[in-house]
């Protein structure tokens, strides 16, 4: 059915990944093991987090969702490019098409404003340890969890709602392998300077004042960590930092070099590329950066396995980075390693001790009080996961 040169488009032909066909197959491998790993990695996030009462903190709140959202995007589109990658004809309906960008959208929009949460969280962890549990509430960080979500629902909404006025012509060729935004809008006939506008005001939005707050409150924490006069305290510091930064700069640049920022001489293959780094590899590597090589979530994966293990609220790692950065000496390190071993040793006897958690209680209060004159006058480092 015809308006003059306009068409109506029952569905869009995605063309997918812009390979030799003779290493399909070899691709079809690579991204099936990519998405597994990703669903895999969240998953445990997930189940870790919700299971164990240690990890009911502000960071493991903001860490649950993303990993939720991780899943989300990527299950957005990766089984649909797997599926056209095995099928003759890669054909989308077009409500499917507007129901994938929403879904798109949406979850790469929370995923911006939850890393921004999360940027925030190890800002007021670092630069204000002692105010940390009163500035992080519970209601705090339900407000800004609930505030992404809104957020993201009304924006990913309202593109999909300008979208969906939108006419199209005879060519209905997609080339990428989802429904991206700006693809659709080169196939519209209609007028799309109201989808631009939105696009650039939204964007900045979404993008660019999260990438700049992220950066703000890293330049913050790496300020304060070149304060400390200890060289293993800031090579560590700036480990965890720095890796953290890169998948931000990751999944922000390619984002704003797509969108905000496009160039007449990107090619398909350099777009499709860029697409690929921030819809498949970084949902892949969040879980890695920021939670499975935590110490709090190898214990409590510990404790779900079996391994009788009390957390006394930081972990090793972190008592160590905070006197390292207090230019404590190895032996004070020492010190607290010991104290947390002889726990998790006292802790086993539990099958033997009726008031094993008064007791464990009274333990905790003596040691850790004996860490308090380290750590009472530091306003530096923070008793917080990382």
């Amino acid at each position: 059915m015809k308006r003059g040169n306009q068409t109506v488009i029952t569905e869009f032909l995605l063309l997918g990944l812009p390979v030799d066909p003779n290493h399909q197959d070899l691709l079809y491998v690579l991204f099936l093991v990519m998405y597994l790993t990703t669903v895999l990695g969240n998953l445990i996030i997930i189940i870790l987090i919700g299971s164990d009462s240690h990890l009911h903190t502000p960071m493991y709140l903001f860490l649950s969702n993303l990993s939720f959202s991780d899943l989300c995007f990527s299950s957005v589109t990766i089984p649909k490019m797997l599926q056209n990658m095995q099928s003759q004809v890669p054909a989308i309906p077009y409500a499917g098409c507007l129901t994938q960008m929403y879904f798109f959208l949406l979850f790469a929009d929370l995923e911006s404003f939850l890393l921004v949460a999360m940027a925030y969280d190890r800002y007021v962890a670092i630069c204000f340890p002692l105010h940390y549990t009163s500035i992080m509430s519970p209601k705090l960080c339900l407000c800004l969890v609930s505030l992404s979500w809104v957020l993201t629902t009304i924006i990913s909404s309202l593109h999909t709602l300008l979208m969906a006025r939108l006419s199209f012509c005879a060519d209905n060729v997609i080339p990428h392998f989802f429904c991206d935004m700006s693809a659709l809008l080169k196939l519209a006939c209609s007028d799309i300077q109201i989808n631009e506008m939105m696009i650039f005001i939204l964007g900045g939005l979404v993008i660019i004042v999260p990438f700049l707050l992220i950066f703000l409150s890293y330049a913050h924490i790496v300020s304060s960590i070149l304060k400390v006069p200890s060289a293993r305290g800031i090579r560590k510091a700036f480990s965890t930092c720095g890796s953290h930064l890169s998948v931000v700069s990751l999944f922000y640049g390619t984002i704003i070099g797509l969108y905000l920022c496009p160039s007449a001489n990107n090619s398909t293959v350099k777009e499709t590329v860029m697409a690929v780094m921030y819809t498949v590899v970084t949902p892949m590597l969040n879980p890695f950066i920021y939670s499975l090589r935590n110490q709090d979530i190898k214990g409590a994966l510990g404790r779900i396995l079996g391994s009788e293990k009390v957390s006394i609220g930081c972990t090793t790692e972190d008592l160590t980075l905070i006197l390292s950065l207090r230019g404590e000496d190895t032996g004070t390190n020492d010190y607290i390693a010991g104290h947390l071993s002889e726990m998790s040793t006292f802790i086993k006897m539990k099958k033997n001790l009726m008031s094993l958690p008064f007791i464990a209680h009274l333990y905790k209060v003596t040691h850790v009080g004996s860490l308090l004159p380290h750590l009472s006058s530091s306003t530096d480092v923070p008793l917080s996961p990382t």
